[in-house]
């Protein structure tokens, strides 16, 4: 019987994950990013909260994104992530080498023995 899993995020994609998403949908709680990657992905992906806060801390402390605390739409007191000029630049050169991966590891998939001859 086949059943349908979640993946878990892993580290290095999901801090492109965070930027991309703050980058969209502006400032949001790390629940919020959380459960927006969660829902992009087609709910496809789970966002571990213990993987998604040391992401956040790092990317505070590299200057990537801020925050401030504010209510959430439940009235709970929340930090709420924004990114920064910073963050702007690290998501555009994350996504360039993303991109790039991606080709090389696409060309794996189409090379044939012929092609190596």
């Amino acid at each position: 019987m086949f059943t349908k899993t979640k993946k878990d995020v892993q580290s290095g994609t999901l801090a492109l994950m965070v930027l991309k998403t703050l980058n969209v949908l502006g400032p949001q709680h790390g629940y919020g990013i959380a459960r927006r990657i969660e829902q992009i992905s087609g709910d496809k992906l789970f966002v571990n909260q213990g993987t998604l806060y040391p992401v956040l801390l790092r990317l505070e402390q590299e200057g990537a994104v801020e925050s401030d605390w504010g209510t959430s739409e439940n009235n709970r007191r929340a930090r709420f992530y924004r990114l920064t000029r910073a963050g702007h630049k690290l998501l555009e050169a994350e996504k360039r080498d993303w991109e790039q991966t991606a080709a090389i590891i696409a060309r794996f998939f189409e090379v044939k023995a012929e092609d190596l001859a």
